[in-house]
């Protein structure tokens, strides 16, 4: 960057410390998807823009009640919609398949379940719930899904498939869905692992692809600029002809190392496309690059792939993230997964290099320059956050979960305790902590929290969900 572009922004910090307003910047909201289930938590990453923002407080940091709800399943999807029934995509610990369940909002006890035919590791992950609170979903065979939560004639609950739509001859033999996201005209656009894109009109049943050629091992992101997807070579965006075809308007190359890095699960960048920006919610594209032995955030402008910031965050002496960076208006925050343990990669995804790493942790905030021309850390936090960040915007909280030994601090095992984090988005500063558990049954396993009226925070684990409420 150029040092009067630097000396700029470092004035600018100074000024906001000074004048009190070196919080968040007020953000542009992300531009709300007609066709998702509304109240922040109606996808993984919040909204279609992969934001990682919630528009409800979350628990806060006063005392909160803890209940932890086993379901024999790893649990790394949480939804809810304008109902507030929170409906969870996990996959069995025995027999690794997706089971989609419905979840009492005031106690997190499960009302009903659907299992679905089985399909690779990320299978069924990145779902969503359309505008009518129905699971939008891809099963192992090859078809798209939408289902219903309905009350049964003796006022129980049920899981029910209202809607299948084959996705025959689009997705090959071997290859898979792996993310899944609405654009603004109700098409559901898709992304396979062996990098095929696509879109889908439920109403009709056509089906328009398109192949990149690369590996996809992230979801895919959507606002009124077009989706956005990330392959293990470069960042795209792209758009559909008048027949729903997907077509590439750009395409920007990154830095994918040489190799996959331990805490990450595929050879290039770790992260789902983050649509983020002051004025529309969505001028910004931000992603992380799998550059060695320290990453980059990448920031590229919407419009033209205008390269707006690229700057190396996180450990210099190894560093690399599996998670989305969170975008709000002009601020990124990027947080590492450098050598946690997953227990099981993707195939295909490759040997890492090296072979294991120390989880050490650590979340950099990375603030952007107002007239766009780059960009500045304004903080470094320690914090080994073991499950995707999420910023509320209406309290000012970045909200997770920590991993710390229980013996070394700086290693990993069974008997690690998790504490729940509330940690202040404008110093980096834990503003509050609350103990979930110790030992393998409260692993978050970097999967992501969602938020829902009241302040009550829903957080998958290895072994079912935990929900989080103020007291």
């Amino acid at each position: 960057m150029p040092l009067r572009s630097t000396r700029v922004l470092a004035l600018a910090a100074a000024l906001a410390v000074v004048l009190g307003t070196a919080g968040p910047a007020r953000a542009a909201a992300p531009p709300a998807n007609p066709y998702l289930a509304a109240g922040g938590a109606g996808a993984m990453h919040g909204d279609t823009a992969s934001s990682d923002t919630t528009p409800r407080r979350g628990p806060g940091t006063g005392a909160v009640a803890v209940h932890r709800t086993p379901l024999r399943s790893a649990c790394p999807t949480v939804l809810a919609g304008r109902d507030g029934y929170p409906v969870a995509v996990c996959t069995g610990i025995f027999d690794r398949a997706p089971h989609v369940r419905l979840l009492d909002p005031a106690t997190g006890a499960p009302l009903a379940e659907l299992k679905l035919v089985k399909s690779g590791v990320l299978g069924g992950i990145y779902s969503y719930l359309d505008e009518r609170d129905r699971l939008v979903v891809a099963d192992g065979s090859g078809t798209l899904l939408r289902i219903a939560h309905v009350r049964t004639p003796g006022g129980g609950w049920e899981l029910k498939t209202v809607e299948r739509t084959p996705l025959t001859g689009a997705v090959p033999s071997g290859d898979g869905v792996v993310g899944l996201s609405p654009d603004w005209r109700g098409r559901v656009w898709f992304a396979t692992a062996h990098g095929r894109v696509g879109t889908v009109d439920t109403t009709t049943g056509t089906v328009r692809t398109a192949a990149l050629g690369e590996a996809v091992a992230n979801s895919l992101s959507t606002a009124p600029e077009g989706a956005a997807v990330a392959t293990d070579h470069a960042l795209y965006l792209l758009r559909t002809g008048a027949d729903g075809t997907p077509r590439v308007v750009w395409r920007r190359a990154y830095d994918r190392g040489p190799a996959r890095k331990p805490g990450q699960l595929s050879h290039g960048t770790g992260a789902t496309p983050t649509f983020f920006g002051p004025r529309t919610g969505s001028e910004y594209l931000a992603i992380t690059d799998n550059a060695a032995p320290q990453e980059h955030l990448i920031v590229v402008a919407t419009e033209d792939d205008r390269i707006v910031c690229r700057i190396p965050v996180l450990d210099p002496n190894g560093s690399g993230t599996e998670n989305s960076p969170i975008g709000a208006g002009n601020s990124v925050y990027v947080a590492s997964t450098y050598g946690y343990p997953y227990p099981a990669v993707p195939d295909g995804a490759g040997p890492a290099e090296p072979a294991d790493a120390p989880f050490g942790g650590g979340l950099t905030r990375v603030d952007i320059a107002p007239d766009g021309s780059g960009c500045a850390i304004r903080w470094n936090a320690g914090i080994r956050s073991a499950a995707v960040p999420k910023l509320s915007v209406a309290d000012g909280m970045l909200y997770t979960v920590e991993r710390t030994g229980i013996l070394d601090p700086a290693r990993i095992g069974i008997l690690d305790r998790y504490d729940f984090l509330a940690v202040d988005a404008g110093t980096g500063r834990v503003a509050g902590r609350r103990r979930l558990g110790t030992g393998f049954l409260f692993d978050t396993l970097q999967m992501a929290g969602n938020a829902t009226a009241g302040g009550v925070w829903w957080q998958g684990t290895v072994t079912g969900v935990v929900r989080i409420a103020p007291r």
